[in-house]
């Protein structure tokens, strides 16, 4: 097992069972239909119970979007998996398998597995299901098949365009298409002479609206276009198809999505605006009543509002809107409207989350307390059915039916998870240095906790507003359960900054990069040790964007605290991050309040690269290539100051071609896996700092296809 270290006892055992495994997972996934995935067999049975781990995690399926037939009676959804590059396949991104479920443990795949597909709807009629699909070269299109079989079929497309999103008309006749700009044949003649510079920032191009006909034998050649203004990024209709809600923006920069998008009236006929909805700050989920009359919007209350939280209620006739939980200590999610008037609406309290019922008038009917299960997305499909997608502790995003308070689970992705020993997973509170309670969830390592406290990672968010519930923990950059199978234990600190608890709570990290913030870590670190669960000299932090920012903060400036850091695409100079970032106005409006040539000092003191002459962490740092959020050359500066300054300080940069702000691919994510736990390995677990570095290239022990 080169490359990824076990203890010596472990390693035969575990290299022969993941190798058995994913032959079985992979056979499974290429030859057995869904309903035979939703039999109930558990491969426990065949093999002793294991640790999880990266190759697991690389293969790991979750249902995806949801859509419920207008009489409630079956769900079009889609798991969501990645190639299977540990077996061989061909390395790629994220793709959408389209399923039906018609019931518990009764489910079927509904396209070829190569069909990956996104945006399922039914149609008004509920005769068939819709989806985007780009066929072979073509450009995104509207696609349907119909519930009672036959093959699919195009339904409408734009020409030399993509589409990016639709909407049926509630009578079926017409489809709404949000398209691509037009192609500029201008500027394609030019670059294929060579003339290929990009103008920085002025040469956006816009969304179009098109209204085209449905149901015809043949699909509709000329859509109606629909002047509107702004870059229309989402929109939905009234039930008596005679209005649009569009959510759009001056620009198509995503500064603008966070700082300037609203919630705009339009009417269908001419694309004219009605109304505008002038709420302030940024905006979450949207939904119309099933009379029209009323939206629910998830939003900010403010400008400085880090997240859209807060549930409110919009008059779809005056445009003039009503917050109905201001001020609590929590965050609304998804929301749905119910056939009877009701709303139902996803609470996060702070890790606990809770399904409430709203009536019309926006007073609370009933809360639902789904137990371990952390919901995640709701649809209804106009029925008076509601199902949930959900996530666990033990297990990944499932659909489940609401009957009555009871969520009844339909369906059972990733049957081998009956195979994993999992670690205890449970929320704790401490008191940080000032008295502030703070919350996180413990995930302890398998089999327990050691005398004298385990080797500890600490999982540290991104946003910062953002924050984990007491459900489904790992992932790629996430140790989770792979790291309490290997001893770790892991915890996910809800640092001041995270949404959940409130706006207030929110608004606590503003105006004070990495102070009280990255104070709430290493004193969740201390409360660890405290209780015996941590060792003081094995703790290690990780994260990736704001958390890649406190990876960087814990080996620099806390760099006695932590025994190794693994930093992802995270900041390291808060003065060159203003001026290579694609949203200085939100990081203006939301994070530091005021503008870099206000404090360049205090930014400066700040930044991990000012603290480097405190570095002696081991810290490997990742970062994708193409990332515009928070450029690569955050990545390069940490490296080199630490390369020059502190030469005996093992450091690491490792850069993934053709990835952003996170990785996409299967082959980086995995890659990126097995990194990050070859790291702590080495450094972490032993506690051993001066430790010979990893190899630059893990072993990736993937099965051999060739002939």
């Amino acid at each position: 097992m080169a490359g990824y270290s076990l203890p010596h006892s472990l390693a035969k055992t575990t290299q022969a069972i993941r190798e058995d495994h994913h032959k079985m997972h992979h056979a499974t996934r290429t030859a057995l239909t869904a309903a035979s995935l939703l039999a109930g067999v558990s491969l426990a049975a065949t093999a002793q119970a294991r640790p999880m781990t990266p190759q697991d995690v690389a293969q790991l399926e979750s249902v995806g979007a949801i859509a419920v037939s207008p009489d409630g009676s079956r769900v079009a959804y889609t798991t969501a998996s990645l190639p299977d590059v540990v077996a061989g396949e061909d390395n790629g991104s994220t793709q959408q398998q389209l399923k039906m479920a018609y019931g518990p443990d009764n489910t079927r795949v509904f396209l070829p597995e190569d069909v990956s597909v996104s945006t399922v709807e039914f149609s008004p009629d509920g005769r068939m299901v819709s989806f985007l699909w780009s066929k072979d070269d073509e450009d995104r299109a509207v696609w349907g098949i119909p519930v009672d079989g036959g093959a699919q079929m195009k339904l409408a497309a734009i020409e030399d365009a993509s589409v990016r999103s639709y909407a049926w008309a509630p009578d079926g006749a017409t489809l709404y298409l949000l398209a691509s700009a037009a192609p500029d044949t201008d500027r394609k003649a030019e670059a294929k002479k060579g003339f290929n510079a990009v103008v920085y920032e002025e040469e956006e191009r816009f969304n179009r609206l098109f209204a085209a006909q449905a149901g015809g034998e043949e699909i509709d050649a000329k859509p109606r276009e629909i002047a509107v203004s702004g870059y229309v990024t989402s929109f939905k209709l009234t039930p008596d198809g005679k209005l649009g809600i569009v959510e759009s923006q001056p620009t198509p920069r995503i500064d603008d999505t966070y700082t300037a998008s609203r919630v705009n009236i339009i009417d269908l006929g001419t694309g004219r605006v009605l109304r505008t909805v002038e709420t302030p700050g940024k905006l979450g989920d949207l939904e119309v009543s099933p009379d029209g009359r009323q939206l629910s919007l998830v939003a900010g209350i403010d400008q400085h509002d880090p997240a859209a939280t807060t549930l409110h209620l919009v008059d779809v006739a005056s445009g003039a809107y009503r917050a109905l939980n201001e001020g609590a200590a929590e965050a609304v999610g998804d929301t749905e409207w119910l056939a009877n008037g009701q709303l139902a609406a996803i609470v996060d309290k702070g890790a606990d989350t809770i399904l409430r019922m709203y009536n019309a008038d926006g007073s609370v009917a009933q809360e639902i307390d789904p137990g371990e299960l952390v919901p995640t997305a709701l649809e209804n499909g106009g029925s008076d059915s509601l199902f949930v997608r959900a996530d666990s502790p033990r297990h990944p995003g499932e659909l489940f039916a609401l009957n009555g308070t009871t969520l009844t689970r339909w369906t059972s992705h990733n049957p081998w998870l009956a195979e994993i020993d999992f670690g205890t997973q449970r929320t704790m509170t401490y008191t940080a240095r000032d008295g502030q309670q703070i919350e996180g969830i413990l995930i302890e390592p398998v089999g327990g906790v050691p005398k004298g406290g385990a080797p500890t990672i600490m999982m540290v968010h991104g946003g910062p507003e953002s924050h984990y519930t007491n459900g489904w923990l790992t992932g790629y950059s996430m140790p989770g359960q792979v790291g309490a199978g290997q001893g770790y234990a892991v915890f996910h600190p809800n640092y001041r900054g995270s949404t959940g608890y409130g706006t207030a709570f929110s608004k606590q990290h503003q105006g004070d990069y990495a102070g009280k913030e990255f104070d709430d870590i290493v004193d969740a670190k201390r409360a660890l040790v405290a209780e015996g669960v941590t060792d003081a000299d094995r703790t290690g932090i990780t994260g990736g964007s704001y958390g890649g920012f406190a990876s960087a903060w814990g080996a620099t400036y806390y760099s006695s605290e932590y025994a190794a850091s693994v930093m992802f695409v995270g900041i390291s100079n808060n003065i060159s991050k203003f001026g290579t970032t694609d949203i200085p106005n939100e990081m203006y409006l939301v994070h530091e309040r005021k503008w870099p040539w206000e404090e360049w000092d205090h930014l400066l003191e700040r930044s991990p690269i000012y603290h480097v002459d405190k570095a002696e962490t081991p810290i490997l740092i990742m970062h994708g290539a193409e990332d515009t959020r928070v450029s690569p050359t955050q990545s390069y500066e940490l490296y080199r100051n630490i390369k020059v300054r502190k030469p005996d300080t093992p450091v690491r940069l490792v850069l993934f071609p053709g990835e952003g702000h996170g990785n996409r691919r299967a082959a980086s994510r995995y890659d990126y896996n097995l990194r990050m736990m070859q790291w702590f390995d080495t450094y972490l677990k032993t506690g051993d700092r001066d430790a010979q570095m990893p190899a630059p290239r893990p072993d990736l022990m993937i099965e051999d296809t060739s002939e």
